[in-house]
């Protein structure tokens, strides 16, 4: 009996997982555009507001791609916006992160997808990238 309930445990964690990397990601539902007019810190994620020059959207994106576990899920430099999808090293929980361009201001919403908070994670990683600008 302890056997199969640890097989089953075990069969839970591994679909868990499997779910958490493979789950589709609709760009309909994660690539749109940060409304809040200042900078925000959310449970959740963070939403920053940024003063950069008409550029910062494309000095911004340079630095996102370097970044290891991040892909483009909709968007680009040309359009004014980009979404990305950062993962966890381990489990490889996603993290979406919509920067626009609106004028000389850059809107950045990153959240988590899974939880409800995300211990600082989001924050981290914007601010830090806003840094290396």
């Amino acid at each position: 009996m302890k056997k199969m309930v640890l097989w089953a445990v075990f069969a839970l964690v591994i679909g868990l997982g499997a779910y958490i990397r493979l789950a589709p990601s609709d760009p309909a539902q994660w690539n749109v555009a940060p409304v809040a007019p200042v900078d925000q810190d959310l449970p959740g994620g963070v939403v920053r507001v940024v003063e950069t020059g008409p550029d910062g959207l494309h000095r911004l994106d340079q630095i996102i791609r370097a970044t290891p576990r991040t892909s483009i899920l909709a968007g680009s430099v040309d359009a004014g916006m980009i979404t990305y999808i950062t993962r966890t090293k381990w489990i490889g929980f996603p993290d979406y992160t919509t920067v626009q361009q609106d004028g000389n201001t850059l809107r950045i919403n990153s959240r988590l997808r899974f939880g409800r908070k995300d211990f600082g994670v989001n924050k981290a990683r914007v601010d830090g990238w806003l840094e290396q600008m």
